[in-house]
């Protein structure tokens, strides 16, 4: 299984071509910040919304906030197990970069020596993007976005075929979520017991919350006894 497209009556290797010709006619710093974009700044956009939906939930003031923080933290553990899993696929499958096989196409990253299938970038950012998903909706789908611009970005520099980005996405998918009950069943008491720690427990739960938390159980039976005072 060296080469999954080398004809280029192959849909895969047209659809590449397509959006690979794009850059051809695009602006020189438009191609330039693809990609660093592709290569990079996506990555770390991913990063920065895990660190934005830890930094928003953790000042939720209910009950299951350990579980949510338990998802969030499978996300990028997520992303490393589907790396992990690609390693011995790409192995298998040894599929060359397609501007190794290809002619034409606008590379706009050097020095890729590696298989082509599957795709790191698309594996990692749509890993993160469902367990964010997962952990929570409105970050998730941002997440899911960025991951779906990624693939894009991958094929556009000229790097991966489109089946590479698919594999990628299907890949992390499958981890993230399969994997998600089995690792919040594990995580969640971790998380449960960091919140109640005096040092760290600021990681799972903003001081407030937890006040406003203990508050809100003490309300129903402040109530009640009102009520019989009555």
């Amino acid at each position: 299984m060296a080469v999954l497209a080398e004809s280029g009556s192959n849909p895969d290797v047209d659809l590449l071509y397509d959006i690979n010709g794009l850059a051809k006619d695009a602006p020189h710093w438009f191609d330039r910040a693809v990609e660093f974009v592709g290569e990079y700044g996506l990555l770390v956009a991913m990063v920065l919304l895990v660190v934005g939906c830890w930094w928003s939930v953790r000042r939720r003031a209910d009950e299951d906030l350990p579980a949510t923080m338990a998802a969030l933290v499978w996300a990028p553990l997520a992303a490393a197990i589907a790396v992990l899993v690609n390693v011995p696929i790409r192995g298998f499958v040894e599929r060359p970069r397609p501007f190794l096989t290809h002619q034409g196409l606008d590379v706009l990253v050097s020095g890729k020596t590696d298989y082509s299938f599957v795709s790191d970038h698309a594996t990692i950012t749509m890993a993160l993007g469902v367990g964010l998903f997962v952990a929570h909706r409105k970050f998730g789908v941002a997440g899911i976005g960025l991951a779906l611009l990624e693939g894009f970005c991958r094929v556009y520099m000229g790097v991966h075929y489109p089946t590479d980005v698919i594999g990628g996405f299907a890949l992390g998918t499958a981890v993230a979520l399969l994997l998600s009950p089995l690792a919040t069943a594990l995580l969640t008491p971790v998380m449960k017991a960091v919140e109640g720690a005096p040092r760290v427990g600021w990681i799972v739960r903003r001081r407030s919350a937890r006040v406003g938390l203990v508050r809100g159980a003490r309300t129903p039976v402040a109530a009640e006894e009102r009520d019989l005072a009555a």
